[in-house]
C-alpha cells in the first residue's frame, strides 16, 4: 500500500515543562509500563492535532520509547517524491510487515493507525482551529486546506476504525497537552468512553 506522506510535516507543540506536566497528571506517583502491561499505543491524527507533544508526555509517564513513524517511513520506506504536493509516497504496508516493532512502544505519526497496536488514539481538532494551527507554521494555503478537509471528513478516524479494535478519539481543540494525555491514560486504563466526532458542520 502506497500513501502520501508530507516530508516537511511538523506538529503543533505547546511550550510546557514535561516533568511538571506528568507530575501534575499523576500526582506523586509516576506511572510505569508495569502498571498497564506490555502495550503498543499508536497516537495518530491529522497534522496539527498535537500527536508529538502528547507522545512525549506519555513516554515520560509510561517509560516507553517513542517510534517516530514519520521519520521511519521517510528514511527507509519512501518510494518517490511528489514535488507538486511537497510529499513523499511511502510504502506503509511494507514498513508494517518488515519493521520489527518492540513489544512496548508509543508510535507517533499520522499513519500510526496502520501499525498493529493495543490502543489507537486518534487526536482530533475542529477544522477552524486546525486551520489556524497549520497556518501558524507557515504552511501553504493549499496544503493547509487539504489537511483541514481531511480532518472534517474524518479520514484518519475512519481508517483507524476499519483497521483496529480499540480506537479512542480525543478532541484536542480546547484541551491542554496535559489534559489530552490524561484522557489517553484513561483510555488505556479502560476508563474513557469511546466517542466519535463529526466535524463536517465546522467546514
Amino acid at each position: 500500500m502506497s500513501v502520501y506522506f508530507s516530508q516537511t510535516e511538523h506538529f503543533f507543540i505547546d511550550t510546557l515543562n514535561l516533568y511538571e506536566g506528568y507530575k501534575m497528571i499523576c500526582g506523586t506517583r509516576i506511572y510505569t509500563s508495569e502498571a498497564y502491561g506490555a502495550v503498543i499505543v499508536s497516537i495518530t491524527g491529522t497534522p496539527g492535532t498535537g500527536k508529538t507533544t502528547a507522545s512525549k508526555i506519555l513516554s515520560k509517564i509510561l517509560g516507553l520509547q517513542i517510534i517516530n513513524l514519520n521519520e521511519l517511513l521517510s528514511n527507509e520506506f519512501a518510494i518517490e517524491r511528489d514535488a507538486e504536493r511537497d510529499t513523499l509516497i511511502v510504502d506503509v504496508e511494507r514498513a508494517v510487515s518488515e519493521f520489527q516493532f518492540p513489544k512496548e512502544a508509543i508510535v507517533d505519526g499520522h499513519l500510526s493507525h496502520f501499525v498493529r497496536s493495543n490502543f489507537v488514539i486518534v487526536l482530533r481538532c475542529k477544522p477552524k482551529n486546525l486551520y489556524q494551527r497549520l497556518q501558524s507554521k507557515a504552511w501553504s494555503v493549499n496544503k493547509t486546506e487539504e489537511n483541514v478537509e481531511a480532518e472534517a471528513l474524518n479520514i484518519i478516524a475512519g481508517e483507524a476504525y476499519e483497521m483496529n479494535d480499540k480506537v479512542f478519539e480525543i478532541d484536542t481543540t480546547n484541551k491542554t497537552p496535559n489534559e489530552v494525555v490524561e484522557d489517553i491514560l484513561k483510555a488505556i486504563k479502560g476508563k474513557l468512553k469511546s466517542q466519535k466526532y463529526d466535524f463536517l458542520e465546522y467546514l
